[in-house]
């Protein structure tokens, strides 16, 4: 009796499951299926959550004290310390390093070389960062980009701009390599001029590449076929340069240093403890970062060199922190995409602060069709007009760079605000290259480097350079934002 019930049973449940899976998903608000051509084929994609991306490691967002909480020996007073929040986010797991970059460069010269050979020499790293006038450099300048005993050493000498250049870059080579893997583009190493893989312009209709096999189009009204679009799921979002906030986050990684959301030790250094040595029983009193010890003093003494590098390290050396990122403290600094001011953080907002933002949209033709793409294959980008900003409750102008903070409206003296219908920036607070070195171009850097002394390990340490400026200490890595469950399940 009990086998037959069980039997019974099993039947029971098998049958459910049978009809369960061929049925199809309903909208819970009209009862119309999806993914029917029948009734018009609107799919809806069986999302499985995000791939994480080449070089990527998962970051879990959450809040934390951003600032300073130690003294200020340097009485700068420009990181204070307030609670904000960040959203979950991808970070690459090292600097990003020589071979990478040649990387991008080889692909820029075949596919721009010949007809805009600017873009290329546009990208070269400045190698001559390296040339001091009271030393002896010139071999870094000639080796350490492009000599492969360096290719996995961080790259040094990239602006601000040059960065944001590679992010683009990567995000497109990215996104077309998930298309070839999935069987519906073709490798295309032919690739020229504007005829190159841009994924805007692929999910605008403008790029269609060596199509292998479409998807299937469900729409009764169409060829049958389409190329992928964002609601598929299958694109990732853009590479990018880290905000302040997450790379500090980042740094930080308290992820290891909190009980049901209490953190049992604060950091000041993206490792526990106060010192820059290790307490591990078979590396004890090793340095755990690179950087500068004292005047002169760049890694120790011969047959016992303490940190193991006089200039950079290969990327991935020392430890990771407790999310998994090697070289957040020391090393190289790094490019953040924050635009800098002093006291920045009062006039931020809690949740993913940031500035910098200038809103902008796609350029459409006369008849309201996104502009045909430029001859390097790329959508063209125009300002938000004011005259669409009216109305709008939320930003009432596209360039906010300078908002609360260099604008007249932050003037103290009302006179300027007399000067708005004449000039959109006030030059009163910073007079860039008279009383100050501050302006809209200037970009902040976070981390210490093997240049610097530990103090400037200090993820909540901020420094800035123009944004076309480049050093032979500053790299960068890149970030991803986060998708759906921001737990990373």
């Amino acid at each position: 009796m009990r086998y037959l019930n069980f039997l019974s049973a099993f039947i029971v449940l098998g049958t459910v499951v049978i009809f369960s899976s061929c049925s199809k998903e309903k909208s819970a608000t009209t009862g119309w299926e999806y993914n029917d051509p029948k009734n018009g084929g609107f799919e809806v994609a069986d999302y499985k959550g995000q791939e994480t991306g080449p070089g990527l490691v998962f970051v879990e967002g959450g809040s934390y004290t951003m600032g300073a909480n130690y003294d200020d020996p340097m009485y700068e007073h420009n990181s204070p310390p307030r609670k904000v929040t960040v959203r979950s986010f991808y970070m690459d797991e090292t600097e990003v390093a020589n071979v990478d970059y040649l990387e991008y460069l080889f692909w820029i010269n075949r596919v721009f070389g010949s007809d805009y050979p600017e873009v290329y020499r546009k990208a070269l790293p400045d190698t001559v960062v390296w040339r001091d006038k009271l030393a002896f450099n010139e071999p870094m300048v000639q080796l350490y980009l492009r000599h492969p005993a360096y290719h996995y050493y961080p790259v040094v000498g990239v602006s601000w701009v040059q960065a944001n250049d590679y992010c683009a870059w990567r995000t497109d080579r990215v996104n077309e390599m998930l298309l070839v893997e999935r069987g519906i583009l073709d490798p295309d190493p032919d690739q020229l001029n504007e005829n190159n893989f841009n994924t805007e312009a692929y999910l605008a209709g403008q790029y269609e590449g060596l199509v292998n096999k479409n998807l299937q189009d469900l729409n009764p009204n169409s060829t049958g076929e389409r190329g992928v679009r964002m609601e598929d799921g299958i694109l990732l979002p853009n590479y990018r340069l880290p905000t302040e906030a997450e790379w500090e986050y980042a740094a930080l990684a308290l992820v290891g240093n909190n009980v049901y959301e209490r953190v049992i030790d604060r950091r000041i250094y993206p490792w526990n403890g106060y010192v820059t040595r290790t307490n591990e029983k078979h590396y004890y009193g090793s340095f755990v970062a690179n950087f500068k010890r004292g005047d002169g003093d760049y890694a120790g003494i011969a047959g016992t060199l303490n940190d193991g590098a006089i200039i950079p390290a290969p990327v991935g050396s020392f430890w990771p922190n407790d999310f998994g990122l090697f070289n957040m403290a020391g090393n190289v600094s790094e490019w953040v995409s924050d635009v800098y001011r002093p006291l920045s953080y009062e006039d931020m907002s809690d949740l993913d602060p940031y500035r910098g933002n200038i809103f902008k949209r796609k350029v459409r033709d006369s008849e309201g069709l996104i502009a045909e793409k430029d001859e390097f294959g790329r959508l063209k980008y125009e300002p938000v007009p004011a005259q669409d900003l009216i109305d709008r409750k939320n930003y009432r102008k596209a360039d906010n760079v300078n908002y609360k903070d260099g604008d007249f409206e932050s003037s103290i003296n009302k006179d300027d605000w007399l000067k708005q219908e004449q000039d959109s920036h006030s030059s009163t607070m910073y007079d860039y290259s008279v009383t100050t070195m501050i302006n809209d171009k200037a970009r902040v850097y976070k981390g210490g480097s093997w240049k610097d002394y530990a103090y400037w390990m200090m993820p909540s340490t901020r420094r800035f350079l123009d944004e076309n400026g480049a050093t032979d200490y500053i790299g960068f890595r890149c970030a991803m934002d986060r998708i759906g469950d921001p737990s990373g399940y």
